[in-house]
């Protein structure tokens, strides 16, 4: 889904992006509730910044990556833990662009965002590469998702990738074998 942003282009630095966890729900500019597996998944856009919001029969998992005033977590290049016992791993980096290759990158991405029944664009008016774009998916096991965040004044696009695994509680594979019988024990 693709949408123009009623707003004004506030994240005006990739530098100021922020990442947390746990956050409570930011008010959104454009949301695309999805159910992928067994996870209602939320993605919301705030501007030039995202919030994923996941809710499973065991877990949550909230991710926003903002210009937050009072974050002092500025945006890691990766992060690897467990959110209520599933394993999280996230991912960063910011691409530099020439003016015309920044141009095909945000078209490139645009298009691959607008027409996926899993993604979430929005626009800013004004600048047609001025966009934040969300896309989740499922592959094996896990629900992740992937964004991307266009500075068009700076050629810097920011992309982030998170992964929610399987609840990382070790299961057995198969049924703990009964004890053997006294007399093999007592021998």
């Amino acid at each position: 889904m693709l949408t123009t942003l009623k707003t004004a282009y506030t994240d005006t630095r990739a530098d100021d992006l922020a990442w947390a966890l746990g956050r409570e729900p930011l008010p959104a500019l454009a949301v695309l509730d999805l159910s992928l597996h067994g996870f209602a998944v939320q993605l919301r856009l705030l501007g030039a910044s995202h919030q994923v919001l996941l809710e499973a029969e065991d877990g949550r998992c909230s991710e926003t990556v903002a210009c937050m005033s009072g974050s002092s977590t500025p945006l890691p290049l990766g992060v690897s833990t467990l959110v209520d016992g599933r394993e999280y791993e996230f991912a960063a980096r910011v691409e530099e662009l020439s003016q015309g290759s920044f141009a095909g990158r945000a078209q490139e991405l645009l298009a691959l965002v607008a027409d996926h029944p899993h993604g979430l664009a929005g626009t800013f008016p004004g600048s047609p590469h001025a966009f934040t774009a969300l896309l989740a998916q499922w592959h094996e096991g896990t629900v992740g998702w992937r964004t991307w965040h266009a500075y068009p004044q700076e050629g810097r696009l920011v992309t982030t990738r998170t992964c929610l695994g399987v609840t990382s509680i070790p299961m057995p594979l198969r049924p703990p074998a009964d004890p053997p019988p006294a007399d093999l024990v007592s021998g």
